[in-house]
């Protein structure tokens, strides 16, 4: 059993909680979009961590819409923390971390810089919870140390994110070996289903995907074990402005939330 990291009264990471539900667009497209999607996933799922970001630093091309920017994605951010909601957002730079833990629960380190030792550090001595995404390019076992890293500043709420490990060119693919691995250091472990199923760089300019793995994948994590489920959720992924090629479609999230979450409690 992993440790438990208490984000809300109602909603509890890891130990004997239930699976918990991590959803929302890739990025913030709107503050009347983040509104809808939190409601409507809020029915659907009950208590949830809402995830979205404020700015996407990693995008395929310099053309790619990133975001709304710092200021305005705290502003709509803070927005729906206030409204009780438990917020998750990404930060890229160090001195992002203190201002960022004051409009969301959890900092999340991108997998492009689960490495990035000042970041993680920023991150831990900020008190809030630490989700750390498992880079392409990092054994499950290696996460150990970015985990110190964060927990060096004596803070023990950190929990890690499986997104699939790059297999050749513009694929991955998850190694559900490292859920094991990785959930032995005791701290919760989440599957992202959808950015597991990327096609990174795949189309040119932007990432492509094969979202009609997303359930199958997901299935198999919640068999093998995981505290947590990841997933980008849009209403019209063909319209989205982030990672639609790889978003679960917001009609679908009922029917695959039930499944994973009867494997997880078998």
């Amino acid at each position: 059993m992993t440790r438990a990291i208490e984000l809300s009264r109602e909603l509890q990471l890891g130990g004997d909680a239930p699976l918990t539900l991590i959803a929302g667009p890739c990025v913030i497209e709107s503050e009347e979009h983040c509104q809808y999607l939190a409601w409507e996933i809020g029915k659907i799922a009950g208590p949830f961590v809402f995830k979205a970001s404020f700015d996407k630093a990693n995008r395929s091309s310099v053309g790619s819409y990133r975001g709304p920017g710092f200021e305005e994605g705290c502003r709509i951010l803070r927005a729906l923390k206030e409204q009780g909601y438990v917020v998750m957002t990404d930060i890229h730079e160090a001195w992002q971390a203190e201002p960022v833990a004051e409009c969301a629960d959890i900092l999340q380190i991108p997998a492009f810089l689960c490495r990035q030792t000042d970041l993680l550090i920023a991150a831990g001595r900020t008190g809030r919870v630490v989700n750390i995404k498992k880079g392409q390019f990092v054994a499950p076992g290696d996460m150990r140390h970015a985990i110190e890293k964060v927990t060096s500043t004596g803070n023990e709420k950190v929990s890690l994110t499986e997104r699939g490990s790059s297999f050749g060119y513009n694929n991955l693919v998850v190694d559900m070996r490292g859920l094991v691995i990785m959930r032995d250091f005791g701290h919760p472990v989440i599957f992202d289903a959808t950015h597991s199923v990327q096609l990174p760089g795949a189309s040119g300019t932007t990432s492509g995907g094969q979202p009609r793995f997303i359930a199958p994948l997901a299935r198999a994590a919640a068999a093998v074990g995981i505290d947590g489920l990841f997933v980008e959720v849009h209403e019209e992924p063909e319209r989205a402005k982030s990672d639609g090629a790889n978003a679960l479609r917001l009609d679908q999230l009922d029917g695959l939330l039930r499944q994973v979450r009867t494997i997880a409690a078998a």
